[in-house]
């Protein structure tokens, strides 16, 4: 879409940038955007220069930033475009590690509540971070609170000390590293030693919380995929681990179901 000589309409930026038109009337009321011309009728016209500030504006909202400061940073006579792209970037960067941290802690949490961790407080904190949130042990509880292996779960851990669940926590981080470098040494997810990894894993499962089944851990394996706090954390350790771990899964728990046929 072009503005051509005239510039563009409000109705032509809002379908462009995928606002309201009264958003872009209320920029424009503040000061914040106020397009660069009018036709002689009085609509207002907007230039290429005008879509450039108002792609400005909505990145910094979309990092939540009011409206107050963002017509501050965009107003100062000393900042440069190439200041505007390297603040973004470190904005950028700084929330990306804060997303990442966010996952881990979401991820490890859910992994405990589902498992029926018997800790304190405190002790939650220090082994899941402070981004814990007390808030997942419901979801938990609400997703797997009326299964069999919920239960035996909660039987099972009742009587773990915090030494016991830092030993399972150490053991699940080796394992996953191992995972990791399989995936970046390139071997199939359907091949031998990725499906002994994932035998591996579902026997974590099992020594420390609950019997885990081939079936059941069909269902973990689409969980680490289809829920993006579980992918996340996967990312993390390598690019595509959740889609190739829940593949191995899957070849695993196909070669379990065709022994004991």
């Amino acid at each position: 879409m072009s503005g051509g000589n005239e510039g563009y309409s409000v109705g032509q930026v809002a379908k462009i940038a995928k606002v309201t038109v009264r958003t872009l009337h209320h920029y424009d009321g503040i000061g914040l955007l106020s397009p660069s011309g009018r036709t002689a009728a009085g609509y207002r016209r907007y230039r290429d220069g005008d879509l450039d500030r108002l792609q400005q504006i909505l990145f910094y909202r979309a990092l939540g930033f009011p409206l107050e400061e963002i017509a501050a940073i965009l107003d100062d006579p000393d900042s440069r475009p190439r200041d505007h792209l390297r603040r973004q970037h470190a904005l950028l960067r700084d929330r990306i590690r804060q997303l990442e941290e966010l996952a881990t802690a979401v991820e490890h949490a859910m992994e405990a509540e589902k498992m029926g961790i018997q800790l304190t407080p405190e002790e939650k904190f220090e082994l899941f971070g402070p981004d814990y949130d007390e808030s997942w042990e419901q979801e938990a509880e609400q997703r797997w609170g009326n299964t069999e292996a919920w239960a035996e779960s909660q039987r099972r851990t009742g009587s773990y000390s915090k030494e016991d669940w830092a030993r399972i926590q150490v053991e699940a981080d080796a394992l996953n590293e191992r995972l990791a470098a399989a995936l970046k040494a390139g071997l199939p997810a359907s091949g031998e030693e990725a499906m002994d990894l994932a035998e591996e894993h579902r026997r974590h499962i099992c020594d420390n919380f609950y019997d885990c089944t081939p079936a059941i851990h069909r269902g973990l394996g689409c969980l680490y995929t289809d829920d993006p706090r579980f992918t996340a954390n996967f990312e993390k350790l390598a690019e595509g681990l959740a889609v190739w771990l829940r593949e191995a899964i899957t070849a695993n728990a196909d070669r379990i179901e065709r022994a004991g046929a």
